[in-house]
C-alpha cells in the first residue's frame, strides 16, 4: 500500500474518530506499527494531525496544515538578508531554477531589474515577477494550495528537460551527518531536479535550519555547492572541510 494510500485511510480514520492509536491505524492498514508510526510523523510534521502518547488527534482539534503564509512570516530579516545575497550571484542572461521556499522567494525583490529566465513551482514567485525583466517558466504538475506550489512527478519531469547555470532551493532541515531533509516527499523530489540539473546548486538556509534533521534525510551535502545563510562563522566550520562554499 503506498503511502499516499495510507494517509488517506489515516486521515478518514481521524475524521471519522477524532483520534486512533497506533496499533488500531496498523491493523487498518495491514502494516507494521513502525510503518504507522513514520507516516504519523510525517503527517504531523506537515500539520494533518497532531500527535499523541500512542497515536494521533484530529488535525482540526489543533492546527491547520502549514502553510507556505506560515513559513514566509518567520524569520523575516534573516531570509531577507538571504535573499539578497543570493540574487546578488545571478547575472543577466542567465536560466534559473527557484523552487517554492519561503526564503528562496525573499530574491524577488532583487531580481526584478534583471534580464533573466526563471524557472519555479512557486506561485508566489510568479506573482512576483510577472510584468518585470524577468522571463518565467512555471512548472507544470500537482498543484498545492497550502504551499501555493506545484509538485509531483510531471513537475519533476518538466524540470528534467532544462539545465540552468543557478538552482536555489531551501530544506526543511541540514546537517553535516545526514546532509539534506524534508517535511515532504513532493518538496524533496523538487530540490533534487532543480539542483540537479543546474550548473550550480545553492541552499539557502537561515541559522535555526542547521544542524536540524527532519522527517525525510533525501540528499548528502555534496548535492549542493554553496550554502548561503546568515549563522556564525563557528557554525560553518564543519560544513567548509567537507567542500561546501560558504556565504553569509
Amino acid at each position: 500500500m503506498s503511502f499516499q494510500t495510507r494517509k488517506r485511510l489515516i486521515l478518514e480514520e481521524l475524521d471519522k474518530r477524532g483520534e486512533a492509536g497506533v496499533k488500531g491505524l496498523a491493523e487498518l492498514l495491514e502494516t507494521s506499527e513502525i510503518t504507522v508510526r513514520r507516516d504519523l510523523a510525517h503527517l504531523a510534521a506537515e500539520g494533518w494531525l497532531e500527535r499523541t502518547h500512542g497515536g494521533a488527534m484530529k488535525a482540526s482539534v489543533v492546527k491547520a496544515p502549514f502553510s507556505f503564509s506560515d513559513k514566509a512570516s518567520a524569520h523575516n530579516e534573516a531570509k531577507d538578508y538571504i535573499g539578497k545575497l543570493a540574487a546578488a550571484q545571478v547575472q543577466d542572461g542567465e536560466v534559473v531554477f527557484m523552487d517554492c521556499g519561503s526564503t528562496v522567494y525573499r530574491m524577488c525583490t532583487y531580481l526584478k531589474e534583471k534580464r533573466i529566465t526563471v524557472i519555479t513551482n512557486s506561485l508566489p514567485v510568479v506573482l512576483e515577477l510577472i510584468n518585470t525583466a524577468v522571463s518565467i517558466n512555471l512548472v507544470g504538475g500537482e498543484l498545492d494550495p497550502a504551499r501555493q506550489a506545484v509538485h509531483g512527478r510531471m513537475a519533476e519531469e518538466h524540470i528534467s528537460r532544462y539545465q540552468a547555470d543557478r538552482a536555489f532551493v531551501g530544506a526543511g532541515g541540514v546537517s553535516v551527518a545526514r546532509g539534506l531533509s524534508a517535511d515532504s516527499e513532493l518538496e524533496a523530489g523538487i530540490t533534487l531536479a532543480m539542483a540537479t540539473h543546474a550548473r550550480h546548486a545553492y541552499l539557502l538556509c537561515d541559522e535555526s535550519k542547521l544542524e536540524q534533521n527532519r522527517y525525510l534525510a533525501f540528499a548528502p551535502l555534496t548535492l549542493i555547492q554553496t550554502l548561503i545563510t546568515n549563522a556564525e562563522p563557528e557554525k560553518l566550520t564543519e560544513y567548509e572541510e567537507l567542500g561546501v562554499q560558504v556565504r553569509r
